[in-house]
């Protein structure tokens, strides 16, 4: 062999050698830093005495697109005063946690919240989805907002409207908060380069039955789920979050722990692991999907409990410092929904039926579920006619359950592995779900045997009593004639 050639085979088998050693020494690197923190975050989870039991502050962990904000317009904001409300912290922690003055925190921050709060005074509860259709649906909403900035004529113009109206706005914006503040600029941007080139090849438009595959008027799904601002924020987004390491993390190694797992699929079980664990120790866990039985589920495992705390005499509750948090009042971001809502009210805002203020304090659970139901009618007329306006503006894409179907199973099978940490913690959320039902049907079925036991006893005890006085009367009426005869003989 020519000698030129030699070594330039030795030099490549060199390189090779070397960059195996650096990838070896790069996992173990990666392996050693998520087995540290996964030891961390299991030594730090406190084994609560009752995790059935309410405590004093209530942290709703709103995993994105799960149906969150219809708990919390129409079940939390019917069942908590407003000045029991934490300052909305969406977009940052925007109150002292250490002195906690609310007993309601709402929040797109991941689970690394809880170290900013008294642990052993709070309860969690959070709201899971299929992935695959919550990847949908991130898809969709990400769309949906970005295209109302479509009313400007460009992305320049847009821009600055959006950065005016959010120094007059005092409440949270939609662009303020995770993980819309990355996914609505990335859409935006896209949408205005797609109708740019649109307008400059006239009416050359490619024809296509597939909403989610019109790259003249949107971003393709399958470009959208492999790009990698999706791949950092979206994927496994659930589990990320409800494990506290989502790029919006209060943990410090957050980020390296994530990019480790990104990097290596095998180092997803442990996080997996420590997200199981966090599932566990939740108050309640609701499933998308069941919507009715977690509704109900919700009415009675935290709606009771807020119900009764309220109902208690000269309860603590009532010592809160309302003024701190009065300039927070208008701070929902779901009812400002983006920066841009000024330009069209009809179809961005949240009507006052939705929300609304906590209803009385005195309320059953029967009457919360008939309040629940009512608004979130009212809740999914202005989320439908807010996305009829957006998409009418990106005209033909339309998204719907049945376009959904359209999609080929090569791109459904792309979302399920690339969101496979999701699909397992999903099916645990499942397992727990059915758990906590089959308990609530066991003490259901518990309290009709009771009442079926004591009905039956009351009625024994009502006949006998009935036949007792029937009886004295029947001997009164005897005697009355023994009387009567005496007195005519």
């Amino acid at each position: 062999m020519d000698p030129t050639l030699k070594l330039c085979a030795f030099f490549l088998v060199l390189v090779g050698l070397v960059n195996g050693s650096f990838a070896e020494n790069d996992f173990g690197q990666c392996e050693s830093v998520v087995k540290r923190w996964t030891r961390t975050s299991l030594d730090e989870e406190t084994t609560k005495e009752d995790k059935h039991m309410l405590r004093d502050l209530l942290f709703f962990l709103h995993v994105p697109r799960t149906g969150g904000r219809t708990y919390f317009h129409c079940f939390l904001k019917k069942l908590y005063p407003s000045y029991l409300e934490c300052p909305r912290s969406y977009d940052k922690l925007r109150f002292d946690p250490s002195k906690p003055k609310c007993r309601l925190l709402v929040t797109h921050d991941d689970y690394s919240m809880t170290s900013k709060l008294p642990r052993e005074r709070t309860s969690v509860v959070t709201i899971l989805r299929d992935p695959v259709d919550r990847v949908f649906s991130t898809y969709e909403f990400s769309i949906e907002v970005a295209a109302r900035f479509l009313v400007h004529p460009n992305l320049t113009s847009a821009t600055k409207m959006a950065l005016r109206l959010s120094s007059k706005t005092k409440g949270v914006s939609t662009l303020d908060i995770w993980p819309w503040k990355y996914l609505v600029p990335w859409m935006r941007e896209d949408l205005f380069a797609r109708r740019d080139a649109r307008y400059s090849r006239g009416q050359n438009i490619n024809e296509s039955n597939d909403s989610y595959d019109m790259e003249d008027f949107a971003m393709p799904l399958q470009e959208y789920i492999n790009d990698p601002v999706a791949v950092d924020v979206v994927h496994n987004g659930a589990t990320f979050q409800v494990a506290g390491l989502t790029n919006n993390s209060y943990t410090a190694e957050a980020h390296e722990v994530r990019h480790c797992v990104q990097k290596y699929k095998t180092l997803g079980k442990y996080v997996l692991q420590v997200a199981k664990k966090r599932l566990d120790d939740m108050l309640y866990v609701g499933l998308t999907e069941e919507h009715r039985e977690s509704a109900t589920k919700f009415a009675n495992v935290v709606g009771t409990q807020v119900i009764s705390q309220l109902n208690a005499p000269k309860s603590s509750l009532e010592t809160t410092d309302n003024t701190e948090r009065s300039s927070f009042s208008n701070s929902d971001p779901d009812s400002i929904e983006h920066q841009n809502s000024t330009l069209n009210r009809e179809g961005s805002e949240v009507t006052s039926s939705e929300g609304g203020e906590a209803t009385e304090s005195n309320m059953t659970v029967g009457e919360l579920m008939d309040a629940y139901e009512l608004c979130i009618a009212n809740l999914r007329k202005a989320q439908s006619r807010r996305r009829i306006y957006s998409l009418k503006r990106i005209s033909p894409v339309n998204f719907t359950k049945e376009a959904r179907l359209q999609v080929p199973e090569e791109v459904l099978h792309e979302i399920r592995s690339l969101n496979d940490l999701d699909l397992q913690l999903y099916e645990y959320a499942r397992v727990i779900f059915n758990k906590q039902h089959k308990t609530s049907l066991l003490i259901n079925e518990d309290s009709w045997d009771n009442f079926s036991t004591a009905y039956g006893l009351w009625r024994v005890v009502t006949l006998a009593i009935s036949f007792v006085f029937f009886f004295f009367i029947f001997l009164l009426i005897v005697n009355a004639r023994r009387r009567t005869w005496k007195v005519k003989k």
